[in-house]
């Protein structure tokens, strides 16, 4: 009997997006998550006595900066070799060969794959056969487990790939493949990386994405960790989900169209707040907050709408326990009077929501605002342009959700100041 621990996609001393802009933010805990996260695993690996360690693809997040990322990494496979566990590693995009020339010298219980063909490595006294090839370049777009060699039905074989499968929304499409051409190969555990959510794609044969060790933003929500994976007389007995993740990530969307006073609302919210406290374990919490649904409160909630997000903020951070912190608070409730009725009424208002309403309805004027504000556009820096939380002003997708914003404040305008019919 064996066992094994497959993660990916680790991203050593990649910055986690969101929370260095808000005030009072843990800053030391967020620079430090990934290596927390892999700690972790190597901790993992140690307390469980496991033969083999497999990573697959993405240990790095491109360059590194300096050759700290290298010696934190080489320090910790040395505790590895110390308990007798192999490392067994291919290169994803992120990593790929033309990016880390300057690695150091690994200690002689890793071995990196070969990024030109696929590499059959069988393990002494294990029957154990691990088959694997690395990018060779930041972009693959080949196939290239249609290599792979077939199984060895004497040995236990274990297929390590970076690959995006089939396709998965929000990835990009590297070394696609398909399950059926994975299972062809008569291999008992196919050890995925590149998606960064947990999916076992299939079983018996395992085809498994382990996702990644830590959430760095908003869109990698809840627990993250590796897969430990047990083998008895040639056959998988478990599959284990292993959480290694030191802060978790939350989105908090309460409808509040039951709530009748922002006070309601205050009271919503805080149940919510505490729910995404009691679900990460005790590990600080970083929570984007969206507020949603047709709200008898929503006046008085839009009138002092910053007073409120800052009150939300407060709140959060006197829950206590390992702390929550409010990435972004998003106020999106509607009145109970609809936009329609307004429409209805004669007026000014109503015109202008009439106005905003053939805007929305009109392509050709969404294209003109889009034009018009390209020249805005062009004047962002592009670190705004980019990354994570990109913003683009011509977006026809954001145009619209804007507009939908200035028909909820038009509405605000009228139901605060009783503009009648």
């Amino acid at each position: 009997m064996f066992k094994f621990i497959h993660a990916a996609d680790i991203h050593l001393d990649s910055a986690l997006h969101g929370l260095e802009r808000y005030e009072g933010a843990p800053v030391d805990e967020i620079r430090s998550a990934t290596r927390r996260a892999f700690d972790n695993l190597v901790q993992l690996a140690i307390d469980e006595a496991v033969a083999f360690v497999l990573l697959a693809g993405d240990l790095y997040d491109g360059d590194w900066r300096d050759y700290n990322t290298g010696l934190y990494f080489v320090e910790r496979m040395g505790r590895l070799r110390e308990a007798g566990i192999g490392v067994f590693i291919v290169a994803g995009n992120h990593d790929a060969a033309s990016q880390i020339t300057r690695h150091l010298r690994l200690p002689d219980n890793v071995r990196l794959f070969s990024t030109r063909r696929p590499e059959r490595i069988v393990l002494d006294g294990q029957d154990v056969a691990i088959i694997g090839q690395g990018f060779s370049k930041r972009s693959v777009t080949d196939d290239l487990s249609l290599a792979y060699p077939q199984g060895d039905p004497q040995l236990f074989n274990i297929g390590l790939l970076h690959t995006c499968l089939d396709g998965k929304p929000g990835h990009e499409p590297y070394a696609p493949c398909t399950v059926d051409g994975l299972l062809s190969k008569g291999y008992q555990y196919w050890a995925l990386g590149h998606v960064h959510k947990r999916e076992e794609v299939h079983r018996y044969p395992w085809i498994v994405f382990p996702g990644n060790i830590q959430g760095r933003h908003i869109r990698e929500q809840g627990p993250k960790g590796c897969t430990l994976v047990s083998v008895e007389n040639g056959q998988i007995t478990a599959v284990e989900q292993r959480d290694l993740d030191v802060m978790r990530w939350s989105l908090c969307a309460p409808d509040v169209s039951t709530c009748e006073t922002v006070d309601d609302i205050y009271q919503r919210v805080r149940e919510r707040l505490q729910s995404a406290a009691d679900a990460a374990d005790g590990r600080p919490v970083a929570v984007r907050l969206a507020l949603r649904g047709a709200s008898a409160a929503h006046a008085a909630l839009h009138a002092d709408r910053e007073r409120w997000i800052q009150e939300y903020r407060a709140m959060a951070t006197g829950l206590g326990g390992a702390g929550i912190w409010l990435e972004r608070v998003s106020i999106g409730t509607n009145a109970s009077v609809s936009a329609d009725e307004i429409a209805a009424r004669e007026g000014a208002l109503g015109g202008l929501l009439h106005a905003v309403d053939g805007m929305e309805m009109d392509s050709s004027a969404l294209d003109e605002l889009a034009r018009e504000l390209s020249v805005l556009r062009r004047k962002l820096p592009a670190e705004l342009l980019g990354g994570e939380e990109a913003y683009d002003p011509t977006d026809p997708d954001l145009l619209r959700e804007t507009l939908q914003d200035i028909k909820v404040l038009l509405v605000n305008r009228l139901l605060s100041t009783q503009v009648g019919p």
